[in-house]
């Protein structure tokens, strides 16, 4: 049985910043590389296909920027679960110094199970995500949640 309306993950909340601190931290993988992957071959813009590692896990992953509003959204299409998925970032300012972040990640495939553990895992990933660049950016802490989340021990 494989739906479609069903199909997505999403995590979201309000960092304590403004939202050109919030969007460039998705962007600049000097900033990115600190709450989520290890390595990436360069910065988010529209149309550039670039690739991103998570060197913890052995794990590197094509991604293809297909829009960006700056301040506003991003949305790439990556390799994820061995079918293409879209990721879609948007940014609204609820004050001068807040933003809230929804990340929505769409397009999963496969039957009942599969479709249940893609988005387990892709909303318990991003979740992770949102709470290392919130420590971040308010409290200046790299908590690691990622890279803690199947420690070298376990995997």
């Amino acid at each position: 049985m494989e739906t479609t309306a069903q199909n997505f993950a999403k995590a979201a909340m309000l960092i304590r910043k403004p939202v050109a601190t919030v969007f460039e931290a998705f962007i600049d993988p000097e900033i990115t590389t600190k709450i989520w992957f290890t390595k990436s071959s360069g910065k988010l813009e529209t149309g550039k296909t670039i690739e991103w590692a998570w060197e913890m896990y052995n794990h590197t992953v094509p991604v293809n920027v297909t829009d960006i509003e700056t301040n506003r959204k991003i949305e790439i299409q990556w390799g994820n679960y061995e079918a293409k998925t879209t990721v879609s970032w948007t940014f609204t300012a609820v004050s001068e110094n807040s933003t809230f972040v929804s990340i929505v990640n769409s397009g999963f495939k496969g039957d009942t199970d599969q479709l249940m553990a893609q988005v387990r895992d892709s909303t318990e990933g991003f979740a992770l995500v949102l709470a290392n660049l919130k420590a971040l950016l308010e409290h200046g802490i790299q908590l690691n949640l990622v890279g803690d989340r199947f420690p070298k021990e376990m995997v």
